[in-house]
Parts: structure tokens; C-alpha cells; sequence
């Protein structure tokens, strides 16, 4: 069994435990900061200076490039937990207190953090920018990227410093200093929002906001650079969890008769259709100029339903609501894994933790989305396991 960090899944002999999300160095848990006293920068008595930044790159910044309104764009909400590397800063906050913590990041916000989950995904992300703004200088119809943290705002300089090392395109910051970001979320038009701390990711998702929790594998695969890369599950991500539930409750033969009987009535949406809506509507301005076979924006249904005896009612959804998925993979209970290994996703968005497993023991980026019957069942796997 693969090992992810993180701390949002702990793998213990093979068995995974309750998701416990440890306070984190850069906060994606409210309680880590509730109860504690207002931080003075004046009485930290930094033992060291902030050391001098090296190695950090000149932002490439050609013209006068603006910033999108909120409601133009296609917003993605990232954690700076899952965008770069804290562990050791969530050390330092766990054993030694938030007073050492914020002086441990101010005595080193010249050293930028590593990459981590998301980053390979937010690279990808300011990619398809540039294409899009050699096709469309004047459009406002791009990615935007909003940095969200728990943390308090004097780590912001170390997060900013980090972002300039990496030459990442992110003007726009949310830290809340320990409040729950998901009102922030609404007023920034959020089309995704991906964390490290599955509560706020189900808080989120109760919102309509579409959200996963995501998690490191120890292994990488290696991503394209020019290309963005999105897989998507079926049931319970991009459609609702109803024929699941028939699944879940009655068997696979009965879930075969009810995909049969209904083949012709659209499933309902899940909570990742508006986030594969968007992808699309950006698809479609690379289509309007001609680049179809050049598009940087490639999607993917990665689904354990079978073609012949429960895809045509998928397929037949998809194309009533105008999305056009370029490749589907109906698998008929086969392991995701090795199709995701070839198909090298930026990131992968599965309803149970069982196939976000499979697809990081392969060296996926995987996503969990905690919707639907699924996480009852995953659940009572837990609560049996525990015993």
C-alpha cells in the first residue's frame, strides 16, 4: 500500500484510518490558532536574521498583462498546504507552539518552500494562460489562482518569496489568520477549491463549491508541461451518486437493469460538472481558432462502470449537457492504476479513497471528493477496521 503524506490519510499496515487532519504549519485546521494570544512581531526576538534570498527567478512578465474579474474567470482555490511542501513547518508549529512557528517563518522566508501536490497542476494551469492570451489578448476568460491559507498575513512574505523562486503566476492571496475561507470562496466565484483538510473540503462541497482533499504519493509520475491533463471518475464526481446508491444497496445485476431502464433519462450533475464545464468552455476558444488537435487542455473519464451494459447513459448525459470528453475509459471494475500511469494526469478526482489509493500507488496526483453514498460505506470500512 502506497504511502501519502500530508497527514489527510494516515496508512497503517495496510489499513486506512479516519481522516484526522493535524494542525498544520500552514493552517488548514481552524483550531490550530483558535485560543491562542494575538501575534506581536515585536516580541518574537528573532534570533537570526531573515537570510538573504538566493537562487529566486525574475518573474516573465512580457507587456501589460491584467488580472481577470472573479466572475470572467475560471477560479481555482489552492491550499498552500497542497501547493507546496510544509511538513517541516508543521513540525516546528506541533511540538514548539505557534510563537515558534511564526518565528521559525519569519527567520526563513528567503528559503521557499518545495513543490508539492498541486504545483505540477497550477504550472499546468499557467500554461494554457499563455496560449490563451496569445489567441485572446484582451479576454478575461483565463485561470485565475487564489492562494488560500489559514496562516497569519507575516508568512505571506515567505509564501510570496516561494511563489517568485518557482516563477509562478499568483497575484492573488486569501489568508484568513484562522477563519474558515468558504465565505471567501463564494465572493471569489471559486470553480475549484483543493485542500489538504477534508473537513473544509466537505464544507465546500455543502456550499456547491466543487472541492477535493489531495495527497502526495511518495512516487511522481512525470507530467507534461504543455499540455493540462484532467481525469475525472463518473459516478459521484461528475454525476450525481444515484445509480451508486443502486450499486451500493441492491448489487451489480440490479444496477445493470436500472442503468437499462434509464438509459434514456440524463443522470443528475455531481459536484465536479461545472468544474469539466469550464475546462470545456476554454477548450472550445482553442477549437474556435483552429487548434483542436493542438488544444492544451486534454479531459478524461476514468470510470469502473462497463461500456455495453451501463456507459450509453453516461455518454448520452454528457453530450445532452454540450461537454465533449476527449478520451473514456469504462474499465468494468478493472484497477484505475495502470490507465492513469499512462494517461499521466495533472490531477485525478475519484468518490472513494480505495481508487485514490490505486492511482497514487502508480504515482498519480489523486484527489479525493468526499460526495455521496460511497463515503457512508467508507466509513463503516473504518469503524470495522478500528475494532
Amino acid at each position: 500500500m502506497v504511502k501519502m503524506s500530508l497527514d489527510a490519510i494516515q496508512v497503517m499496515s495496510g489499513q486506512v484510518k479516519e481522516l484526522k487532519v493535524s494542525p498544520s504549519s500552514n493552517g488548514d485546521t481552524r483550531g490550530s490558532w483558535e485560543g491562542k494570544e494575538e501575534f506581536d512581531p515585536n516580541q518574537l526576538e528573532l534570533t537570526a536574521k531573515p537570510k538573504p534570498v538566493t537562487g529566486r527567478r525574475a518573474r516573465k512578465v512580457e507587456g501589460a498583462v491584467f488580472f481577470p474579474k472573479p466572475e470572467n474567470a475560471v477560479t481555482v482555490a489552492v491550499s498552500s498546504r497542497v501547493l507546496f511542501r510544509t511538513e517541516r513547518e508543521q513540525k516546528v508549529f506541533e511540538q514548539k507552539g505557534v510563537e515558534e512557528y511564526l518565528r521559525y517563518q519569519i527567520e526563513h522566508e528567503n528559503e521557499p518552500f518545495a513543490p508539492g501536490p498541486a504545483f505540477p497542476f497550477v504550472k499546468a494551469l499557467d500554461a494554457v494562460n499563455t496560449r490563451l492570451r496569445e489567441l485572446y489578448p484582451q479576454s478575461e476568460e483565463l485561470f485565475d489562482i487564489v492562494l488560500v491559507t489559514y496562516n497569519h498575513a507575516h508568512v505571506g512574505i515567505r509564501l510570496i518569496n516561494t511563489i517568485n523562486h518557482h516563477n509562478l503566476f499568483i497575484e492573488r492571496f486569501c489568508m484568513t489568520g484562522g477563519s474558515s475561507p468558504i465565505g471567501y470562496l463564494k465572493a471569489w466565484h471559486t470553480n475549484l477549491y483543493l485542500s489538504a483538510d477534508a473537513e473544509k473540503v466537505r464544507e465546500a462541497l455543502a456550499e456547491g463549491i466543487a472541492a477535493a482533499t489531495m495527497f502526495m504519493p511518495e512516487k511522481l509520475t512525470e507530467v507534461s508541461e504543455s499540455q493540462l491533463r484532467v481525469a475525472f471518475d463518473g459516478d459521484a464526481v461528475l454525476f450525481s451518486d444515484e445509480s451508486e446508491r443502486i450499486f451500493k444497496t441492491h448489487g451489480l445485476d440490479k444496477f445493470f437493469e436500472h442503468e437499462k431502464e434509464n438509459e434514456d433519462r440524463l443522470l443528475d450533475h455531481g459536484p465536479l460538472k461545472g468544474f469539466l464545464e469550464a475546462l470545456g468552455k476554454l477548450q472550445k476558444k482553442f477549437y474556435a481558432k483552429g487548434q483542436r488537435l493542438d488544444c492544451p487542455i486534454r479531459t478524461y473519464l476514468v470510470t469502473a462502470r462497463s461500456a455495453a451494459s451501463s456507459g450509453i447513459r453516461a455518454l448520452k448525459t454528457l453530450r445532452a449537457w454540450g461537454l465533449e470528453i476527449d478520451e473514456a475509459l469504462f474499465l468494468a471494475g478493472a484497477p484505475k492504476g495502470p490507465m492513469l500511469e499512462k494517461i499521466r494526469p495533472h490531477i485525478y478526482f475519484d468518490d472513494q479513497m480505495f481508487h485514490v489509493e490505486g492511482a497514487a500507488e502508480m504515482g498519480t496526483v489523486a484527489a479525493h471528493v468526499p460526495y455521496g453514498i460511497a463515503q457512508k460505506y467508507n466509513s463503516q470500512q473504518k469503524m470495522s477496521s478500528g475494532k
